[in-house]
């Protein structure tokens, strides 16, 4: 633990130059936006003279706690994050949490991420949903090549990004990289995304249909894209994961990244990086991340039930009317099973990200054994939060039936991560058994 200590605390001792200078250079040009008639600058520009530590961006996102949990109704009628909450993030720097240092982030490793993950998604899933994509994917992105990730990350800004990870594309190789065509389904946020990641099988003019073919990721301006408006849902409604169409964009070369490559860590943006942390399995991170909405989500409705039940009186004229609900024995039950669930998810997703950023420090390899592993306690621990949100959902009576009510809202948004693909407890739990039993895993890890 000695070692991932030293590397989250190097960078508040003594900010690297280039990080200083990146901050120096940016706060030059907020001056000269003043000069042109802008009155104010942003916090985040005054912020980057200095290097948060991971707890003071747990402490900014525990600060939007608040607003974001008053907004939780609102952002599900607009059926994505409002704009603001979005600005609030940037200005807050949390997207800069994983990003590599060479391009003004911070490279905390991901218990940091899932800390300001599950922060978040108490809150609001929809928005923690968003949110914890956009951050993961400053682990992410740092996997392709260096030319990609300056196109992304060389500006001032903090670009919001979004990705599919189903390949449900084409790509056909031409010169200089590849022809992309396909629809993709689920791009979280791509309404306030100017990069969008959609994974796509490599599709060589001669193939056959029987023929194997690559998988890869494919990295394009969200302007290439066109955004399908029909995210029409009962849960992470506020997510605006809308469908992307994309027709015979050109992808070059240096935005395109292998599945095999992310999927093990060797990557050639992995390779750049002097951070062991970018040879981080893709899936051990970004699952976790996606995980972690749902465990965040029960932590919410845990603390919104005991808030809503120590002053509930039953009102039934027939089943012990007017008793306060905090002495049921069933409900001082249901609240055990699901705070004992919560925490118990929370545990093994922190432990899990603990223990492979440790063995990257190590210089160790994270071997096959080691991401099946983890796939298997992503699902389990999405398992335990669906089981918490469904104990304490059952017990809200007639009043659970609002849709403001936060118990009932954590309860559809926890189903919802529920059925991603990379979540699905039937499809993870039977990958695990296979390697277990010494058969070829069928799924992603």
């Amino acid at each position: 633990m000695a070692a991932v200590e030293r590397q989250t605390a190097e960078p508040i001792a003594e900010p690297l130059p280039l990080l200083r200078f990146s901050a120096e250079r940016m706060l030059h040009k907020e001056f000269e936006a003043c000069d042109k008639g802008f009155t104010r600058m942003t916090t985040a520009a005054i912020r980057r003279l200095a290097v948060p530590s991971p707890g003071q961006l747990i402490d900014r996102a525990r600060g939007m706690v608040p607003e974001i949990r008053a907004l939780a109704e609102e952002t599900e009628r607009n059926r994505n994050v409002l704009p603001h909450i979005i600005d609030k993030i940037r200005d807050a720097e949390l997207l800069r949490t994983c990003r590599p240092k060479e391009f003004g982030g911070f490279e905390y490793d991901g218990e940091t991420a899932l800390r300001i993950a599950l922060t978040i998604s108490a809150a609001c899933a929809s928005t923690g949903w968003a949110v914890n994509g956009a951050v993961s994917n400053g682990r992410s992105i740092a996997h392709f090549p260096i030319e990609a990730q300056r196109e992304v990350w060389d500006g001032n800004e903090d670009p919001f990004t979004c990705a599919c990870f189903a390949p449900t594309g084409t790509a056909v190789p031409v010169d200089g990289g590849y022809v992309l065509s396909g629809a993709w389904s689920f791009a979280s946020g791509c309404d306030a995304s100017s990069w969008v990641k959609l994974g796509a099988f490599i599709t060589p003019p001669s193939a056959k249909p029987s023929q194997a073919l690559e998988g890869a990721f494919f990295l394009l301006p969200i302007g290439d894209c066109e955004i399908v408006d029909n995210w029409f849902v009962c849960g992470l409604a506020g997510t605006g994961s809308k469908d992307i169409v994309v027709r015979e964009a050109f992808v070059p070369a240096h935005r395109v990244l292998l599945f095999a490559d992310a999927r093990s860590g060797t990557a050639l943006g992995a390779k750049y990086h002097k951070n062991p942390l970018y040879r981080m399995p893709l899936l051990i991170h970004g699952a976790s991340m996606l995980a972690s909405t749902a465990v965040g989500a029960a932590r919410g409705a845990l603390d919104a039930y005991l808030e809503m039940t120590r002053a509930r009186k039953t009102r039934g004229a027939l089943a012990g009317g007017q008793l306060p609900m905090a002495e049921f024995a069933t409900i001082q039950l249901r609240y055990a099973e699901a705070a004992a669930a919560v925490e118990s998810a929370e545990l093994m997703l922190l432990a899990d990200m603990r223990d492979m950023t440790q063995k990257l420090y190590a210089g160790e390899e994270i071997t096959v054994a080691d991401r099946i592993r983890c796939r298997r306690n992503q699902a389990w621990v999405t398992k335990l939060a669906v089981q918490a949100v469904e104990a304490l959902n059952a017990s809200t009576g007639g009043s659970g039936l609002h849709l403001s009510n936060p118990v009932q809202r954590a309860w559809r948004d926890a189903n919802a991560v529920a059925r991603h693909v990379s979540l699905n407890w039937d499809a993870v739990g039977t990958m695990y058994g296979q390697h277990a039993f010494g058969l070829e895993p069928r799924g992603q890890y």
